[in-house]
């Protein structure tokens, strides 16, 4: 079992950054890629970024996120980041995070593909 908790959501203005936190129990976090979704109201749940496990040091982004969000992980912390810059009101959603053993870099975009989710955390972005 995995429990994640996200934390580092608040209301920014556009053009600023915020860092999420995911903080992760277990002794098998490094086993897990992990990986960030949003949903914004009235949308559905979509991707936003992921990060391989440990060692294996490959990151995939949402076209949308590309060049302004960066993922990165602590093992030794059992965290998972997600430092956003340059936010737009667009990007006003709840994120979530979420584990996964998968390994096929098409699963990641996937929700069922992942075993374990935060309650997540909102991010507000005003113009």
């Amino acid at each position: 079992q995995v429990q994640l908790v996200e934390s580092g959501g608040g209301l920014v203005q556009a053009g600023g950054s915020l860092r999420l936190s995911c903080a992760a129990s277990g002794r098998t976090f490094s086993r897990y890629a992990m990986g960030w979704f949003r949903q914004a109201p009235g949308k559905e749940r979509e991707f936003v970024a992921v990060i391989r496990t440990s060692g294996i040091s490959t990151y995939y982004y949402a076209d949308s996120v590309k060049g302004r969000f960066t993922i990165s992980r602590d093992n030794a912390k059992n965290t998972v980041y997600l430092q956003m810059n340059s936010l737009k009101p667009e990007d006003t959603a709840v994120y979530y995070c979420a584990a996964t053993r998968a390994y096929t870099r098409s699963d990641y975009y996937t929700q069922a593909a992942y075993d374990y989710w935060g309650q997540g955390t909102q991010v507000t972005v005003s113009s």
